[in-house]
């Protein structure tokens, strides 16, 4: 695919700066775990808004979608460490920790949430939408997003979680960076702060699903299919969407949260004339046949 390909080469342009490089060695580790592969889900959904608002996709996109890619990419290493997770695999290779050590790990996935600013700061795109998109990435990915999930996961771990205490942290951790493409894409299309409301929804909502599919597969799938150790949350004694639903009601809550993100795509096209054409497919692969 066309689009992979160029956020691959965004991101390899980055690490390939002509200025003198301070540490071949952190940059092998940084190209280590983004060469891992993994579905770009977060920047492909960027592009895919972006496409459906009608606008041509740029050098400057990739850009952001790259920076987007960045943030997860240092996640995953960090969510992978003894400290965290504690797995010795990611997309069916070595975790980063495991195929260098843990402090080059650390300093990698430091480098992977810091350059991505820098990177959407040089795009050649107007000053406000560039603020605009480095606060609400800041929001999303930081102490009030993503990092703050991190912490309630851990803080939650051999704990009897209730449902809302379970929804809260995965909004945060997993969710909000989720949701920042689409909102992204309604900043970069220049849409009112009405439709960028819309947007952050339905990104929550595929967030959410997104989590719930990715408790599910722990309990369900093999290392081969999801690449990574599974029933990590099991021995981990997390309290996930099965634990507390089972797998029926999780399902269900997969499909109904896919539903209400669709149906906003739906209204959009019909009151913004966006063509929700390429990202119904993308969100449609979201779905597990129960």
């Amino acid at each position: 695919m066309a689009e992979l390909k160029k956020i691959d080469e965004a991101l390899h342009r980055y690490y390939s700066k002509t200025h003198k490089t301070v540490s071949s060695d952190l940059i092998e580790a940084i190209l280590y775990s983004i060469n891992c592969g993994g579905k770009r889900i977060r920047p492909m959904v960027l592009l895919e808004m972006l496409e459906g608002f009608g606008i041509g996709l740029t050098t400057n996109h990739y850009q952001v979608a790259a920076a987007l890619e960045m943030i997860h990419t240092g996640s995953l290493i960090h969510d992978d460490l003894p400290a965290m997770d504690n797995d010795d695999y990611r997309r069916g290779r070595l975790t980063n920790h495991k195929k260098y050590d843990e402090a080059i790990a650390i300093l990698a996935g430091d480098s992977l949430f810091l350059d991505p600013f820098g990177l959407i700061a040089d795009a050649d795109l107007p000053a406000e939408i560039r603020v605009r998109l480095i606060s609400e990435l800041s929001l999303a990915s930081g102490t009030f997003g993503m990092v703050g999930g991190q912490m309630l996961d851990m803080q939650g771990e051999e704990k009897d979680l209730s449902l809302e205490e379970l929804a809260q942290i995965h909004a945060n951790k997993t969710g909000k960076l989720l949701a920042f493409p689409f909102k992204a894409a309604g900043i970069l299309a220049e849409q009112s702060e009405e439709v960028l409301t819309e947007l952050h929804q339905a990104g929550e909502l595929v967030g959410l699903a997104f989590q719930v599919r990715d408790d599910i597969l722990d309990v369900t799938a093999t290392f081969e299919e999801i690449g990574k150790t599974p029933q990590k949350d099991l021995s981990a004694e997390k309290s996930t969407y099965p634990s507390l639903l089972g797998l029926e009601k999780s399902y269900q809550v997969l499909e109904d949260s896919l539903n209400q993100a669709l149906a906003i795509f739906q209204k959009l096209e019909k009151n913004q004339g966006f063509d929700a054409g390429q990202i119904t497919k993308l969100i449609e692969r979201l779905r597990l046949n129960a």
